[in-house]
């Protein structure tokens, strides 16, 4: 059903596409949902060969899945709580996307514990002994330690390397372990969306599921307001946050994740996730990750955040202040708000039981089927996107009786996906690899057949045009807010956004075809 079986999503592919559907409104399998567990869902589906639509009420990315801390966790905090087998899914999953599904996108990250006066000798010896369990995760999932190397205790000028803005006065030295980070979680979504659609689903961006059903979808076009119903042999809710909406038998109470946003010089060229300790905790951290756009993210909170879900969750000041203090316990020179460039908030989903207590299922999925046979896909964590679509596509399989090849997922490289010798060769600057692996030869190409795409999209910003332009023709961006919003991370810091918004409006006007 879908016209073509390449990853390129643009306008014209969606308008060809709901033609098709129109035509013919039967599938296989229905995913409601463009964040990470709707799109990683998709792609299982049609690699087993079953006819399978997506679709997204907003875009890629828009809601969760964009506001994570973009870590590829290999599960070490949750041996804390004895739960062994959370744990070892995590590191299997981090291990699967660091060597085959994107290792274009995932690198490795030292994270750094700085010792400092307040670090006694007994949460020392806790720390070291949790890196240690790390190490035992890794290589129970098969990842080799020249891909994560092992932990270990590096000296205060090794530490002072890693992180220049550190107090010096009373350092140790620091304990060093690795885990996995993405480049960008929203580039990880489209990736995943751009993938299924070379495996022949249908990806439908704003198209929204007003009505949902086990064997039925209700649509409407949020460009047109058109409706359009269509018949499923299995529909999958995988909607998040949102879930709720669609199976109101479904309770959920989200807790909210902050991040602030600096800029890489308020940490003096940080090239490890600083991990500083809550004072007062044994077991929780705060952590300063270098990011994309020459920038910094600062988190994590975890607050109750009850009532209407926000597309745009937003920071409290507590949080704001929380995570300056702790991070200030650490640093040599405080942070103050005046160096904050931007901030942002995720929405992780508590699901309310029917004794009215919580389970916190923001770790460990659940796949939940309504009485009309509608399923639900709720919980879980980025790192184990793989693991829950798989759980997920079984469910239905099993569910409908549909003829399914197996999970092809944990050895189907995402587009884009390059690593060794091959990514060597790509004649490329390396920022673009990271963002765009092998097809970054395409866009040097659009530079080359047009120098003034080099040019960056606003001064400073180290995106140019035609990374805007290959957003619009292959990566389904419809609107501006997609271009800086989510295919970039430039709207993260307002002002760069507003310095960038007419290059991002250009480059629609540049590939919006002339009518004849």
């Amino acid at each position: 059903m879908t016209p073509d079986s390449t990853p390129d999503l643009n306008a014209a592919r969606r308008t060809a596409e709901l033609t098709a559907l129109g035509d013919h409104p039967e599938v296989d399998v229905v995913v409601i949902g463009g964040g990470v567990t709707g799109t990683g869902a998709a792609l299982d589906a049609a690699a087993r060969g079953l006819r399978t639509l997506l679709v997204e009420r907003n875009d890629f990315a828009f809601g969760t899945s964009r506001w994570s801390s973009k870590l590829v966790h290999g599960g070490l905090r949750y041996l804390a709580s004895g739960r062994v087998g959370i744990a070892h899914e995590s590191a299997v999953e981090r291990g699967i996307l660091l060597r085959t599904t994107a290792p274009h996108l995932v690198r490795p990250l030292p994270q750094l514990v700085p010792l400092l006066p307040g670090i006694k000798g007994a949460q020392s010896s806790l720390i070291r002994a949790g890196f240690a369990a790390g190490d035992a995760l890794r290589i129970a999932a098969r990842t080799s330690a020249a891909t994560l190397p092992r932990s270990r205790r590096v000296a205060a000028a090794e530490a002072l390397r890693l992180a220049p803005t550190v107090r010096r006065e009373g350092l140790r030295g620091g304990l060093q372990a690795w885990d996995g980070q993405l480049v960008d979680d929203a580039r990880l979504v489209v990736a995943l969306a751009r993938t299924a659609a070379a495996e022949g689903a249908t990806v439908l961006t704003r198209m929204e599921a007003i009505a949902a059903t086990g064997d039925s979808v209700r649509l409407r076009d949020s460009l047109t307001g058109e409706t359009l119903p269509v018949r499923a042999r299995a529909v999958i809710n995988a909607t998040g946050v949102w879930a709720g909406e669609l199976d109101h038998s479904i309770e959920l109470r989200p807790s909210r994740g902050t991040h602030l946003v600096f800029d890489a010089a308020a940490f003096g060229g940080l090239s490890a996730a600083l991990t500083v300790p809550v004072p007062g905790s044994i077991s929780r951290f705060v952590f300063a990750l270098p990011a994309a756009h020459g920038r910094v993210y600062l988190g994590l909170t975890d607050e109750d955040a009850p009532g209407p879900i926000p597309d745009e969750p937003q920071p409290t000041e507590a949080e704001v202040d929380f995570l300056l203090d702790t991070i200030n316990t650490a640093l040599r020179e405080p942070l103050t708000r005046a160096d904050i460039r931007g901030r942002f908030a995720g929405l992780r989903p508590l699901l309310q039981t029917a004794d009215d207590s919580t389970a916190d299922i923001s770790r460990e999925h659940a796949v939940l089927t309504a009485p009309d046979g509608l399923i639900t896909i709720v919980g879980g964590k980025l790192t184990t996107y793989r693991q829950m679509a798989q759980d997920a596509v079984d469910a239905a399989v099993a569910q409908s009786a549909l003829p399914a090849a197996n999970c092809r997922t944990t050895r189907l490289p995402l587009v884009g996906a390059v690593a060794g010798a091959a990514r060597d060769r790509i004649d490329a600057p390396g920022v673009l690899i990271e963002r765009y692996g092998s097809e970054a030869s395409q866009i040097v190409s659009a530079w080359l057949a047009d120098p003034a795409l080099r040019e960056p999209v606003a001064p400073g910003i180290d995106v140019t045009a035609a990374e805007f332009d290959f957003a619009i023709t292959h990566e389904g961006a419809l609107t501006v807010d997609d271009l800086l919003d989510r295919r970039t991370r430039i709207g993260l810091i307002p002002a760069d956004r507003a310095a960038a918004l007419p290059a991002a409006e250009a480059a629609f006007t540049r590939n919006t075809p002339v009518p004849h």
